[in-house]
């Protein structure tokens, strides 16, 4: 299973009248709905027309631009890039406005996995280990 990112431009859905946004936000809301219910919705959100805060490497903290680039995503987890292209139609219709459509990278030594990738068994699950044992006991804790 793989992660897509379906987003729309942060300004994407400025055209939109006023009245309109209730209709758009219960159509959105029932294809994230939808997502759920197939089991491949991962996270959905606005982003708020605020600057960004920008962390430096040094710690330092200073307010950024407003957001130019994304408006709103949806995350959803699933087999191929050709079923993330039929969920970003989908939530193009709800948003009224053109959707991009980005793989996410998976990095397989990373600690962080989705319960999808587990339940596939594309990821060993590791149960927590008993207290008293160690990281170098055998690992008949693995659920394959």
């Amino acid at each position: 299973m793989t992660q897509y990112m379906i987003s729309f431009d942060a300004h994407a859905m400025d055209y939109i009248p006023d009245g309109d946004g209730p209709a758009v936000g219960k159509a959105a809301h029932a294809v994230v709905q939808e997502a759920i219910n197939a089991g491949v919705y991962v996270s959905a959100g606005g982003l708020a027309n605020r600057p960004a805060s920008i962390v430096a490497t040094d710690g330092t903290v200073t307010d950024g631009p407003y957001p130019e680039a994304i408006g709103g995503f949806t995350l959803v987890e699933v087999r191929s890039r050709e079923v993330a292209l039929e969920w970003a139609a989908k939530i193009a219709v709800a948003c009224r406005c053109a959707q991009e459509v980005r793989e996410v990278g998976f990095d397989r030594n990373s600690t962080r996995c989705s319960a999808m990738q587990i339940a596939d068994g594309d990821v060993p699950f590791v149960a927590r280990r008993p207290s008293g044992t160690s990281a170098l006991s055998p690992r008949q804790d693995v659920v394959r």
